[in-house]
């Protein structure tokens, strides 16, 4: 049950964040608290780099529900790395403190000695 629930709670917030991302789709109604209406920063802007990656979006998810970072690849992680922190308080609103986190976790990806060097 727990995982249904699980899956249930990320099906929704997905709805949520395409239908702010997709401009032809803006004009439905937004979740309250979620994404406020009049933002200075634009949300598709936010996240359309990281839809550019196959699989990145899906990646960062799995990272958020499961509380591992090992979800997350080198190429999103430099793709996200390169979003503006500005966008990280609209993007993240449920987990404001994911972000660094991912980050610290992206630099050590970039930092680390590829296997191919050993």
């Amino acid at each position: 049950m727990e995982n249904k629930s699980g899956a249930i709670v990320f099906a929704i917030l997905a709805m949520a964040i395409v239908l702010q991302v997709r401009p032809g789709l803006a004009q439905l109604p937004t979740i309250p608290g979620l994404f406020p209406p009049g933002s200075t920063i634009d949300i598709a802007k936010c996240w359309s780099s990281l839809f550019k990656v196959q699989g990145c979006v899906e990646e960062i998810y799995k990272s958020i529900f499961s509380g591992q970072f090992a979800h997350v690849g080198a190429e999103c992680c430099k793709t996200f790395s390169a979003v503006n922190t500005n966008c990280w308080p609209h993007m993240f609103r449920l987990n404001p403190f994911f972000p660094p986190l991912l980050k610290n976790k992206c630099e050590r990806i970039a930092t680390a000695p590829s296997a191919t060097h050993k």
